[in-house]
């Protein structure tokens, strides 16, 4: 019976062996921490009691999607169906979605809604790194970036027809690093950062709604109406500023206690922890995403092929990009566009897509060259 046991235990240790402990025991502080700030907010611990859950199942698909081999990504039509199926949800969610605060972004199913932007970005990141991995040394031909551009411009223009303009940055946010990561010439950077202007001034005139460009002037002007459009930009700074260094302490954030901050739980969760924890509590926070992204950016370095190296290039470009515009919408330097915290915010669908990102990135490094896998475990503890 104790052999038994010992070489059951054995065979778990060996399952979750490829793991990157550190990453996610990163990610995992980063969700308590979310947890902490929604719990002193919440008199009736209905974002706690429900993002403990989420937290829980989110962990259990990190661990399930761990063990799973990938490589048929690279050699089946899968990723292509999986983009067909999400521009389909995308699709049908004007039709079917649940209208909340203006914005069409879910489906509701009762006890959990859905939003499909949130898988789309993964899905993305696996479309544009299969892609990019079998054309990699045809990378200088333009016509490939723009092929790409397509890909990305789809679930865009989707996404912002919700609207949902957080979520359409992030999405170009993935596009743009894994482009930069896939090889492209300085020459072709230009070219779309030109185009990048020309769409931003179609966008402005065509596309944005009148509450949109009014966040966007409100970010160049965001004192001049703090009790219209520049109200959410004015708290959150206060909020922000209020925390000093060592913060008010926990369940002391006056902000969002007495509910000046709005939606404290997904869009302004960083100003709210900020104002608990201040500046220490922010480095704390920083210095645990700074672990996930060089953990991932690791990852990709030592990635077996183009494929392993740019989808983990992709997931490092999906975190920093929605990690950037969240916090600087919460500090007053970007305009409000709600967008979640990675791994902090409340809700599911963003929590689920992160950890089975994650997920998927552990699968990748479990059948990586056992050489490889050693050199990550070692490298940040210093190891020559």
């Amino acid at each position: 019976m104790i052999t038994f046991l010992t070489h059951t235990a054995a065979g778990r240790a060996r399952a979750f062996s490829h793991i990157d402990w550190f990453l996610f025991a990163a990610a995992l502080c980063i969700s308590l921490l979310g947890l902490a700030t929604m719990r002193s907010f919440s008199v009736e611990n209905f974002f706690f009691e429900r993002q403990i859950i989420w937290i829980c199942v989110a962990v259990g698909a990190f661990f399930i999607a761990s063990l799973g081999d990938y490589s048929f990504l690279r050699r089946t039509p899968v990723v292509v169906g999986c983009f067909v199926f999400i521009v389909s949800l995308l699709s049908l969610i004007f039709a079917f979605g649940a209208v909340v605060k203006g914005a069409q972004t879910r489906f509701d199913l009762g006890f959990f809604a859905v939003q499909p932007a949130d898988p789309a970005k993964l899905i993305l990141v696996m479309v544009l790194a299969k892609y990019f991995g079998r054309r990699h040394i045809e990378i200088k031909y333009i016509k490939h970036i723009l092929v790409s551009g397509a890909y990305a411009l789809s679930l865009f223009l989707l996404v912002l027809l919700q609207p949902d303009f957080g979520s359409a940055i992030c999405i170009a946010g993935i596009w743009f690093g894994m482009v930069m990561v896939s090889g492209i010439s300085w020459k072709h950077v230009l070219v779309l950062l030109l185009a990048a202007a020309l769409a931003f001034t179609i966008l402005w005139h065509y596309g944005l709604k009148p509450y949109q460009k009014a966040r966007i002037l409100t970010f160049i002007h965001p004192l001049q109406d703090i009790r219209g459009t520049g109200y959410n930009a004015y708290q959150s700074t206060v909020a922000v500023g209020s925390g000093q260094a060592l913060g008010k302490g926990i369940g002391y954030g006056t902000q969002s206690k007495l509910q000046f901050l709005p939606e404290f739980q997904t869009d302004f969760i960083f100003a709210a922890y900020a104002e608990e924890w201040g500046f220490v509590g922010v480095l704390i926070l920083f210095g645990l995403f700074g672990v996930v992204i060089i953990r991932i950016v690791m990852i990709s370095a030592h990635g077996v092929d183009n494929f392993d190296t740019l989808f983990a290039a992709g997931v490092a470009a999906y975190f920093m990009s929605q990690f950037t515009v969240h916090v600087g919408m919460d500090m007053g330097l970007l305009p409000i566009t709600g967008t979640t915290l990675p791994f902090m915010s409340y809700g599911g669908s963003h929590l689920l897509t992160e950890y089975l990102a994650l997920g998927v990135l552990m699968g990748l490094r479990r059948h990586a060259r056992p050489s490889i896998r050693a050199r990550d475990e070692t490298e940040l503890v210093g190891a020559v």
